[in-house]
């Protein structure tokens, strides 16, 4: 009897039996709201006398029967944005209209098929008719609700395909139609609905492949189409959505290799589990590559040039396959024309140096004299910042007593400037390739401004046709491979080592941001300060000698045994940054285990990424953490560095992360204060 009343709220309480018929009489009502009762029975055909009705919420009773006529008939003069207020649903930014708004009689036992009449509603936002027993199909009329925001048409018996018009409700962010029988394709359309943020199919018998339209959704945070008999290969292009949160497609018959990127790389297993053809790092299997494995060179046997396999049972030892005789000779072959012209393109430069009756000097100038009697050129020292001078008086150079060590790219010496700070000065051995002086000062002036608290400073260069040396500072906690390999009192802790592998990636995403690729990443160009904070050393030296091809180059840095991506054995495939990426990745798994990437015995090889990723697989993660950290460690941390270290080491280089995603979105996400961290150190 309250003619006036506009809002009817008996939500949330334990009211019974049928909607009475006197409440059409209500007819100024907007907001009828009788959520969570326990009405039964069908809705009276007095209702549609509302005209002015905006919001009708009849959810979670037991509401039996068709869905009645008039609920299609509900129109209604403008108001004063009486109904934002009222329903968080309703979005207060759309224009006041003259039809329903919002309805929901989800969770009822409401039967029957949807009339073609509810494209009539064409101001719905909000239409939820889940939990129902509606059958028959998705009516196209759908497509003319063009300020739908969410259609939830969820468990029902609904079935035949998606309407292909959904696709015309540009305004759509959620649609849900899982646990129904639909059947069909996903249709490209849905593709138009840019402001969808929620897709949710699962459960159906929906078949055919996902649309490559679905990429243009820059929205989608929330998709899952498990439990259907979808198939073909994943578009690509979806690893460019930006906002993805979950993405389940596991139960279907889906194969090829997951979208690169981020969020694919680090996905949870079990959202592509059940897809038997399905590869990539997520599901634990290796996607078959047009390239070439990495070349592993036995260095205790001048035999057969190894191939690094993929295998499809994934252990801890792997056996060394046979290879055929043309195939080893050819890569013999390759091998000795490439050790022979480096010999003698560099005979001159040693006879020479080896001849001299005096040691190379600095003198205490700028000028570098290089004195050996068939040859009487000098070159200028080049010091980027700081006093050149070098200590006062003749200081001899370059010979075993200052050696530090030796690389692919040559020797290391050190020695002191004049204020007594030392510095280290490596000898390219491959000198003689060098001919532009002008080409040589311009690379070397652009690693000389890179600066980078986990980088080693070059501090200046001296140049000749026939010499050239890099001076930079000298790091004096020595190399990451003598503290993992060499023993000693002092074994790295499992903070020390994250902090190693968080300092290494943060220099390397550093060096890229500047366009430069270190191309020799391994343990013996990690160097380690006096706080055991890490400093990359030898970036970018590949830019220097442009004369090398990347057999020969791969033959210098095969040093860096285990490390080299596959790139470099197949002139098609350009060199990248991804290249810096897989040796990160081996380096990374180096360190938590603290083996070496390849280890050789009588009769076979273990490759160190697939002896981890078999452990991984077995559930034994943990197993392969280095034995000397006596279970020091934080397992929340090991795991997901490990599974990061074989996402880096995938075989296609657009499979690997950059190395900003993997600092900025992976290890700093990782490193998170632990309780009773402090007791690792």
């Amino acid at each position: 009897m309250l003619k006036s009343l506009e809002t009817l709220d008996l939500s949330s309480n334990s009211f019974s039996g049928q909607v009475p018929d006197t409440i059409g009489n209500l007819h100024a009502l907007k907001v009828l709201n009788l959520l969570m009762n326990r009405f039964t029975g069908s809705l009276p055909e007095s209702m549609g006398s509302f005209t002015k009705l905006l919001v009708l919420d009849l959810s979670q009773n037991s509401l039996l029967g068709n869905l009645p006529p008039w609920i299609f008939k509900l129109d209604g003069p403008e108001n004063d944005k009486f109904y934002a207020s009222v329903k968080s649903h309703i979005s207060t930014t759309t224009s006041p209209s003259q039809k329903l708004q919002l309805l929901d009689l989800s969770s009822n036992a409401l039967s029957g098929g949807i009339a073609p009449e509810l494209g009539d509603l064409t101001s719905l936002q909000f239409l939820n008719l889940s939990g129902n027993s509606l059958n028959g199909t998705i009516p196209s009329s759908v497509g003319k609700l063009k300020a739908l925001a969410k259609l939830d048409l969820s468990m029902n018996h609904l079935d035949g395909g998606i309407s292909v018009e959904i696709g015309e409700v540009i305004t759509l962010q959620e649609l849900r139609l899982e646990s129904n029988l639909l059947s069909g394709i996903i249709p490209t359309t849905l593709g138009n609905c840019l402001s969808l943020k929620a897709m949710i199919f699962t459960h159906n018998n929906l078949n055919g492949s996902i649309p490559v339209s679905i990429s243009k959704l820059t929205n989608l945070q929330y998709v899952d189409w498990s439990f259907n008999n979808l198939s073909g290969s994943l578009p690509k292009q979806l690893g460019n959505l930006p906002n993805l949160v979950s993405f389940n497609i596991s139960n279907n018959n889906l194969q090829g290799e997951l979208p690169a990127g981020v969020f694919f790389n680090t996905i949870n297993p079990s959202s592509v589990s059940g897809n038997q053809y399905l590869c990539g790092s997520a599901v634990w299997k290796a996607c078959p590559s047009v390239l070439p494995k990495p070349i592993v060179l036995n260095p205790n046997s001048s035999g057969d040039p190894v191939s690094e396999s993929s295998p499809t049972n994934f252990g801890h030892k792997k056996t060394i396959l046979s290879i055929s005789a043309l195939v080893a000779i050819g890569a013999a072959a390759v091998i000795v024309v490439g050790v022979i012209a480096i010999s003698v393109l560099n005979l001159q430069v040693r006879t020479s140096a080896s001849r001299s009756a005096a040691p190379i000097v600095l003198s205490g100038g700028y000028e570098f004299s290089y004195s050996p009697s068939q040859d009487g050129n000098s070159g200028k020292l080049v010091m980027f910042s700081g006093d050149p001078d070098f200590s006062t008086g003749t200081h001899a150079l370059l010979n075993k007593d200052c050696e530090l060590g030796r690389g692919g790219f040559g020797a290391v010496y050190r020695t002191h400037l004049k204020d007594g700070r030392p510095v280290a000065i490596k000898k390219l051995t491959v000198s003689s390739l060098v001919k532009s002086q002008d080409d040589f000062k311009k690379e070397v002036k652009k690693l000389g401004k890179m600066r980078h608290p986990n980088l080693v400073t070059l501090e200046g260069y001296y140049w000749t046709p026939s010499l050239q040396l890099l001076i930079s500072e000298f790091v004096s906690g020595g190399s990451l491979y003598k503290h993992l390999h060499e023993g000693g009192e002092h074994i790295l802790s499992w903070t020390e080592r994250f902090n190693i592998i968080l300092g290494t990636a943060r220099s390397l995403a550093h060096l890229h941001k500047h366009n430069i690729i270190h191309y020799n990443i391994k343990s013996s160009n990690i160097l380690l300060d006096n706080e055991g904070d890490p400093k990359v050393g030898d970036f970018g030296l590949a830019k220097l000698l442009p004369m090398l091809d990347r057999y020969v180059l791969s033959s210098k840095i095969q040093s860096a045994l285990g490390y080299m991506a596959p790139e470099f054995a197949c002139r098609t495939v350009k060199i990248t940054e991804k290249c810096d990426v897989y040796g990160f990745g081996i380096l990374l798994l180096e360190i938590v285990t603290g083996k070496r990437p390849v280890e050789y015995m009588e009769d076979d090889v273990t490759v160190l990424c697939d002896m981890v990723r078999g452990g991984l697989e077995e559930g034994e993660g943990e197993e392969c953490v280095d034995a000397r950290l006596n279970g020091k460690f934080v397992a929340e941390e090991v795991i997901p560095i490990i599974k990061l270290g074989l996402i880096c080491t995938s075989q296609v280089p657009s499979s690997r992360p950059d190395m900003g995603e993997v600092v900025k979105k992976i290890l700093e996400v990782i490193r998170c204060p632990s309780e009773g961290q402090e007791e690792l150190v």
